[in-house]
């Protein structure tokens, strides 16, 4: 049972009419399976929310996690973590005929909308406090209350803003440098070694063989940003 998103396009999607997941992290998640030994056919998806995350971990309700979750100290100290396998950074999302907000220097006062509990919401809520922070369970409430101009603009990772832009590139676009690093990890466990070190290994293979830019180019690689270089894996 892999823990996944499914409202992230080219990330991590469930297809509501087939329940079949697509995306970069599905992707992964099946990549590292294939080497561990389970095949596409055995692999079980379930959309976990980021605010549960580490409890699906610590209860075993998944047995990994592949789904934008950024590797910090804190989430160290309650679950594991296999990779990096990308490094993404925190942007802004907003209409496409705005003008007045380039960077995350001009979000006071703003209406900005971001998931209750991530890293991106409580980097708002700490450095720009100024801007008037809302946070919803998903991020694709923020997007369409964005679209409806209930908020001025949304604030993740770039990779995830990337794929909402690509939905629907006459309405959305991605503004300014990212302003943070946010590297990707696998969860696992806390205590599972054996598990991490073998998604080590399959993630080194995969990135290696040239698995990891296929799997890029096909999903995140549509929005029209050429595939980056994996970072190092940190084994610790």
């Amino acid at each position: 049972m892999v823990g996944a998103k499914e409202d992230q396009p080219y990330l991590g999607q469930k297809n509501p009419a087939t329940g079949e997941y697509s995306g970069f992290d599905i992707e992964i998640a099946k990549m590292v399976a294939a080497d561990l030994g389970f095949g596409p056919d055995r692999i079980q998806f379930k959309t976990i929310a980021s605010a549960n995350r580490e409890t699906a971990l610590q209860n075993g309700q998944v047995d990994y996690y592949v789904g934008t979750y950024t590797i910090n100290d804190n989430r160290k100290k309650l679950v594991g973590f296999a990779g990096p396998y990308f490094l993404a950074g925190q942007s802004l999302l907003v209409r496409k005929n705005n003008k007045d907000i380039n960077g995350p220097q001009d979000l006071d006062g703003k209406t900005v909308c971001s998931a209750s509990g991530s890293t991106p919401y409580q980097r708002i809520q700490k450095q720009y406090p100024k801007a008037h922070l809302i946070g919803y369970d998903t991020y694709s409430a923020c997007v369409d209350n964005l679209i409806t101009s209930q908020v001025d603009t949304v604030t993740t990772d770039n990779t995830i803003l990337m794929g909402y832009a690509a939905k629907v590139p006459d309405e959305l676009k991605v503004v300014g440098e990212p302003f943070s690093q946010e590297p990707y990890g696998i969860g696992t466990p806390k205590n599972d070694t054996v598990l991490r070190a073998a998604l080590n290994d399959a993630l080194a293979h995969h990135e290696q063989n040239g698995d990891w830019k296929k799997a890029y180019d096909a999903t995140l690689g549509l929005s029209g940003v050429p595939a980056p270089a994996p970072p190092p894996i940190d084994r610790y």
